[in-house]
């Protein structure tokens, strides 16, 4: 499915410009509590200086530990207090934000990119070392008028993962197109092997995988989204984009897959998910590689791959769904902003980075980046080379959208053009709020 070309109707609607959008979709996040203690903190001559440093991806605290111990002993009289609170907004809302942040590039982020706090980062050494496609990536959600705010460090890409002994025991190819997909699923069904392995009990797992994949797939994901913003209240069946329109048949691609579906999906969570491929429960699982350590966790030896889903008979279709998992930047609030430039110098460097990347499952994003060789990750890598990737439809979803619970109402009823005019409707009511939150 193409976006129809077509001037978007205004008459009598409100626009909803991305700024408005992205504040909007920050309202009602939770603030949470934050210890701030251990900020700056600069005393006689010979004292130490501490800087703080924001990471909230938890499964690597240990790792940016160790790197920041090393920064330690590479600038001495500096010492790097690790904040690795999980909300972010208590930061920016007491004016105490870290040195550095280290984030998920998303919609949370793209609040204080809009708001124009965070640094430009343009005269780094490294920013003229990202990929051009990956720096394009991360302008998607916003950004501020002549800054580079964020540097892309490492780049996740997810697809089905699959076992490589099933496959070779049924004698099943790697499917390039939904027919080939769909024949697969069947075979194997035949078999009395579940073809895809579902866990909708963790509604994330229903719209990052099912959701993502489908409409990646299908749709310029990034351009609805700007046409969507731009039609503001405008929003429907009979509007230029809409979600009725333009995912109708990705969702219609998704109900199939539901049928080779294990049949306790709706019970299942990420965790049993996790457990069920490693034992070989499964010959498919929709995600991405951040599940591949909790498998071999059960099953070391298990040999996976990964490959893009396919939903149009063109192979040359394939894309991978796409991230950028860490985002570096520094708040123009930062206390120490040539230290935090430092740091942010001393993380980028190729030695670092591409450490970081091979040794947590990820892509590089550099231009220079190594392939990755972990054979789980490499069936993606020609898809990353080529710039063959959108971001997840479901990342441009405010959370005053309950996505996830529509969808896991959508698959267990089969009734996903309900779901589809619930989220139009939704939206609607979004952007109706968001224009008159902006007067």
């Amino acid at each position: 499915m193409t976006i129809r070309p077509g001037r978007p109707t205004t008459r009598g609607t409100a626009r909803l410009s991305r700024r408005r959008f992205v504040a909007a979709a920050g309202t009602g996040t939770a603030l949470g509590t934050l210890g701030l203690g251990g900020c700056a903190n600069t005393g006689p001559e010979g004292s130490t200086t501490t800087i703080r440093f924001y990471e909230q991806k938890q499964e690597v605290i240990a790792y940016f530990d160790k790197l920041l111990r090393r920064f330690e002993k590479r600038r001495p009289g500096v010492r790097v207090d690790h904040d690795d609170t999980v909300i972010i907004a208590p930061q920016f809302v007491r004016d105490a934000p870290a040195d550095v942040g280290c984030f998920n590039n998303n919609l949370e982020l793209a609040r204080y990119i809009e708001r124009g706090v965070l640094s430009d980062l343009s005269d780094r050494p490294a920013s003229k070392h990202i990929r051009k496609s990956i720096a394009t990536l991360a302008e998607r959600y916003a950004t501020y008028p002549g800054r580079t705010s964020v540097l892309p460090y490492s780049l996740a890409a997810a697809g089905v993962i699959y076992n490589k002994r099933i496959f070779a025991k049924h004698q099943l190819p790697v499917p390039t197109t939904w027919s080939e997909l769909l024949d697969v699923c069947k075979e194997l069904q035949a078999a009395k092997v579940t073809p895809i392995y579902a866990t909708n009990k963790d509604t994330w797992t229903i719209w990052q995988g099912l959701f993502d994949y489908c409409a990646g797939g299908l749709v310029d994901t990034a351009s609805f989204y700007a046409r969507l913003q731009e039609q503001g209240t405008d929003v429907g069946p009979h509007s230029p984009v809409s979600f009725q329109k333009n995912f109708a048949t990705a969702m219609e691609r998704a109900r199939t897959l539901t049928r080779f579906y294990n049949r306790d999906a709706a019970t299942r969570s990420y965790s049993d998910g996790n457990l069920a491929f490693g034992k070989g429960q499964a010959a498919m699982y929709l995600q991405g590689p951040w599940a591949l350590t909790q498998i071999a966790a059960v099953d070391p030896h298990l040999e996976l791959g990964t490959f893009p889903l396919p939903v149009t008979d063109r192979a040359r279709d394939r894309k991978a769904r796409v991230n950028i998992d860490l985002a570096l930047w520094i708040p123009t609030g930062a206390r120490h902003p040539d230290l935090a430039a430092e740091l942010v110098d001393f993380l980028m460097q190729p030695e670092i980075i591409d450490a970081y990347n091979r040794d947590n499952l990820a892509y590089g994003v550099t231009e220079d980046a190594p392939a990755a060789t972990d054979p789980r990750l490499s069936g993606l890598q020609p898809y990353v080379d080529s710039s063959a990737f959108y971001l997840g439809a479901g990342t441009f979803v405010p959370n005053s959208i309950p996505l996830g619970n529509y969808l896991q109402s959508a698959v267990a009823t089969g009734d996903f053009e309900a779901m589809l005019k619930r989220l139009d409707s939704d939206w609607r009511r979004f952007a109706i709020r968001s224009s008159a939150t902006s007067h």
